[in-house]
């Protein structure tokens, strides 16, 4: 967790389209053949996807991967680069830029850990959260959407072992009080080694707080618009504390994974 620029072997992979389905209302499930991409990936880095007819990539969180595991993007349908992605098919090509960025720490030693993901963070987290099951280090994950048809919580874990409380807002349940009440309780439960979080300020600051008190270590994806996202055009800075002080640090170079403590929210 010492929030240095990661290693840089990045190529362009194209993928052959095997799934491209909606999720809910608003999102949108992309997997595609990209063998040697997909076994390279890390939880929480990222890659840069070519958009049919438009003109800049988009930054895409990596939802799944592995060796001998299709490369996978969750998204949120937002505009005309990721309407495009969501309109490629089966058997289309899928130009993918990667492995972009800094991953996660995950210490095989470790007994748990927590994970705080709201909206598209589900999709930065799940890969994380997969793979700590598969060191046999468990996992508590609390999962926030506006509402349920957003949760995505079969996308999130599938058939894998987790703890999952689930939160929106159309009940009230996501306030960051009874947020916080939660994380104390599961503290108490089974105190973690280690906690993520991604996708909402307010989450990432009540986390900071939590994790600060108790003297858990932490780590947080920040969501960022980007340009190049290779480190070249500064589009991306973020304000991050540092040994020496705040710095402007690259989103998609330094992070997007920084020490949770480091960050200072929006």
């Amino acid at each position: 967790m010492d929030g240095s620029a990661g290693p840089f072997p990045v190529t362009t992979h194209l993928g052959r389209v095997i799934a491209s389905v909606p999720v809910g209302a608003r999102y949108h499930r992309l997997l595609a053949e990209a063998p040697a991409l997909s076994a390279a990936v890390e939880p929480g880095q990222f890659c840069h996807l070519l958009c049919p007819g438009a003109y800049l990539r988009r930054p895409m969180s990596v939802w799944r991967a592995g060796a001998q595991e299709p490369l996978g993007f969750l998204f949120r349908v937002a505009g005309p680069g990721t309407a495009a992605l969501a309109g490629l098919r089966e058997g289309d090509t899928l130009d993918a830029m990667g492995p972009l960025g800094r991953g996660f720490t995950l210490d095989p030693g470790w007994g748990r850990i927590l994970v705080l993901a709201r909206g598209v963070g589900l999709a930065t987290l799940s890969l994380l959260a997969r793979r700590a099951v598969s060191l046999d280090i468990g996992v508590t994950a609390i999962l926030s959407a506006r509402d349920p048809a957003d949760m995505m919580a079969e996308a999130f874990c599938g058939a894998v072992p987790m703890d999952l409380r689930l939160v929106h807002d159309s009940d009230g349940s996501s306030d960051p009080a009874a947020v916080g009440m939660m994380i104390e309780a599961e503290f108490i439960r089974a105190r973690p080694d280690a906690v993520f979080t991604c996708g909402s300020d307010r989450l990432l600051r009540l986390l900071q707080e939590i994790a600060a008190r108790h003297g858990v270590l932490g780590e947080a994806a920040i969501e960022q618009r980007m340009g190049c996202a290779l480190g070249l055009c500064f589009a991306c800075v973020r304000r991050i504390a540092t040994p020496d002080g705040p710095r402007d640090l690259r989103v998609c170079r330094e992070g997007p994974v920084f020490d949770l403590q480091s960050v200072e929210a929006w």
